[in-house]
């Protein structure tokens, strides 16, 4: 059982290397090596980190040991910018625990409607969640533009 609970500052170098390090392997199968280098980079400024933490409400899951084995965020609108798992946590239930909490917190602040903008492969786990494709794009990492999906969720 994973325990969620709100992001300190100092989980930012923990977080900073699950992103990376799930980019740089989960997401290796969608994209280009070159693509996922640029994106993992983007996780290298912390005081981005700092500014993202302040707009969203950020979550980490912790498994017993007390590993951090995933976060999201979500944002009183509804928006969520950020849904992780660690690379060797994969498909044990993380995505859907984070996503369950961060959905509730959404309602409970009045959002009508749940989006995100979503890589390839995080699009089939958030279509299990309701979620459709409303529209393909391409959208700047650091340097480069990669394919994702906007994807939206009516709550009501």
């Amino acid at each position: 059982m994973n325990k969620i609970r709100q992001v300190n500052l100092s989980d930012i170098p923990a977080l900073q290397e699950l992103y990376q390090h799930t980019v740089l392997t989960v997401n290796r199968k969608d994209y280009t090596a070159e693509e996922v280098a640029d994106w993992a980079s983007c996780g290298d400024d912390t005081s981005h980190w700092n500014e993202l933490f302040e707009e969203q409400h950020y979550v980490v899951a912790k498994n017993e040991e007390g590993v951090i084995v995933g976060f999201g965020s979500v944002n009183d609108d509804g928006y969520m910018h950020t849904l992780f798992v660690h690379k060797d946590f994969q498909h044990q239930g993380v995505a859907t625990s984070l996503y369950k909490h961060l959905e509730a917190y959404a309602r409970e602040r009045g959002a009508k409607r749940l989006t995100s903008e979503v890589s390839i492969t995080a699009k089939p786990f958030f279509e299990k969640q309701g979620f459709q494709v409303d529209e393909e794009q391409k959208r700047k990492a650091n340097q480069m533009c990669l394919t994702n999906y906007k994807m939206s969720k009516q709550l009501c």
